[in-house]
């Protein structure tokens, strides 16, 4: 596919050429891969989820947006809302760039509620004649009526001393009277790390400095920054780039997880933390952002997607979408994620299996599809190895798989359809021993998401077969297994 010049990836979307984005969107309507239940763009690229949170009795999630094609290019802020967390409305353009201190794009950041409107801090990206970065960290408000004003003057103005221009998409919290904020930074000696703001109104911020953790050399460049506490921990969650791979860790072009320990210490911003764990085994999650929900839960949403890899949709005139919405909870020093329980909202046509699989891969006949909802329980495990095919056909298949020998979950994607970009590989695996065997899985048109265990691991991924692979298969090699399952079109 032929890349964009840079003049024709920094235009804005009134510079479109005459009927531009209509030929697109008639072209991205043709995709056999476009999805069914999940956030994707009506054009172009879709990344980082920015701005999650609850106002006016709603969900109001943003991403960011480049409407010309599938690559990086001038982003703004598009809306979409929900009531429930599971059926979403896309709303349209929410923060466009354009002013001088976002001339370049309108990039990643968070939302907070303030005296009955939706305050939006994000980072404008800017280019000098040089090509050089500058960023500045800038505001907007929302009302109730969905009015969006960006604010004349960027809230932050400068990067501090000791920080290269990579240095963006802040996450905001209140706690007690004040507002904190998290920032991504690279130092000037090009490691990454996350630098902490403070200020009473959100408009005057005052730097902190750095959050003191015991990652000095751990990467490049942070990005995508979120704190929160619960059950008496404080959790940063960050996307790191630059992490070489270790065995079965890292294995992705870049990585997001997250770092448990003590609540933060705001006057010394020392957080003493447990390692830094991934979020996600799979291939395609990156950029995580959460929000609180009026019942007091932390729901987590990510890009399904990584930047820097080509996909098979790039040719179709488009890439990317978020995660489904998922919960998040601490257990043993460690977050579980579990998908938010309004997706059962989405549940249309059920149907049950109870069947015992002896050294064999049965498939059954009316049991199959492109997008639903499945829930497996494997119990009574004496075989080397029990899964499940799906997505599958002759020639076509994915397969999540427990070797009980090695006690390790394998996501296998190399058979699931179109090649994607050779840089992440076609297998995942992660050690996992555990007696009985639970798959909740989240099948779309070219997507999946697996919850292992009531979310003890996640495997998230893009898979892209043809419109024909909808067999679902059951199989034990070595031994038998008996396999419990129902699924729920979508």
């Amino acid at each position: 596919m032929e890349k964009m010049t840079r003049e024709e990836k920094y235009r804005y979307i009134e510079q479109a050429l005459p009927e531009e984005l209509e030929r697109l969107k008639e072209k991205v309507s043709k995709s056999p891969w476009r999805q069914k239940y999940h956030i994707q763009p009506q054009t172009g690229l879709l990344n980082d989820p920015n701005g999650f949170s609850y106002y006016n009795e709603a969900y109001h999630l943003f991403y960011q947006w480049f409407p010309f094609g599938p690559e990086h290019g001038m982003k703004y802020w598009f809306h979409t809302t929900s009531k429930d967390l599971a059926h979403w409305e896309e709303v349209g353009i929410a923060i466009k760039p354009g002013g001088p201190y976002d001339s370049h794009g309108a990039y990643s950041g968070s939302g907070i509620v303030k005296n009955n409107k939706l305050y939006l801090m994000y980072t404008g990206n800017t280019r000098d004649h040089s090509w050089v970065r500058h960023p500045f960290q800038c505001l907007a408000e929302m009302d109730k009526n969905g009015l969006i004003t960006k604010f004349d003057k960027p809230v932050i103005f400068e990067t501090p001393p000791g920080y290269t221009d990579h240095f963006r998409d802040p996450k905001v919290w209140k706690s007690d009277e004040e507002y904190f904020c998290v920032i991504g930074a690279q130092r000037d000696n090009k490691t990454g790390c996350i630098v902490l703001y403070q200020s009473k109104d959100l408009l005057q911020w005052n730097f902190r400095g750095e959050i003191l953790t015991d990652l000095n050399e751990f990467g490049y460049m942070w990005e995508c920054p979120d704190y929160f506490e619960m059950d008496d921990h404080g959790v940063l969650l960050f996307s790191p780039q630059g992490i070489e791979q270790e065995n079965e860790r890292y294995n992705n072009i870049y990585q997001s997880g997250y770092l448990i320990g003590k609540p933060l210490n705001m006057e010394s911003r020392a957080f003493e933390h447990q390692p830094f764990q991934e979020l996600d085994k799979g291939f395609d999650f990156y950029a995580q952002q959460t929000t609180e929900t009026p019942d007091g839960r932390r729901i987590l949403v990510g890009w399904m997607g990584l930047p820097d890899l080509e996909y098979p949709t790039d040719k179709e005139g488009w890439a990317h979408c978020l995660t489904l919405p998922r919960q998040i909870n601490i257990k043993d020093d460690k977050l579980i994620q579990r998908p938010v329980s309004e997706l059962a909202l989405l549940r249309k046509k059920e149907k049950n299996i109870n069947i015992s699989v002896d050294n064999e891969t049965k498939q059954l006949e009316d049991f199959y599809g492109t997008a639903y909802e499945l829930i497996c329980d494997i119990e009574d495990i004496k075989a080397d190895r029990v899964g499940i095919e799906f997505r599958a056909s002759n020639t076509e298949k994915t397969v999540l798989a427990y070797d009980s020998v090695s006690n390790k979950i394998i996501l296998d994607r190399s058979l699931s359809g179109q090649p994607l970009g050779k840089k992440n590989g076609s297998i995942r695996r992660c050690s996992f021993d555990a007696q009985t065997f639970k798959i909740h899985m989240f099948v779309d048109v070219s997507s999946v998401e697996i919850f292992i265990n009531d979310g003890e691991e996640v495997f998230t991924s893009r898979i892209f077969p043809s419109q024909n692979s909808k067999a679902i298969r059951f199989f034990a090699q070595k031994g038998t297994a008996k396999f419990k399952a129902v699924k729920w079109d979508y």
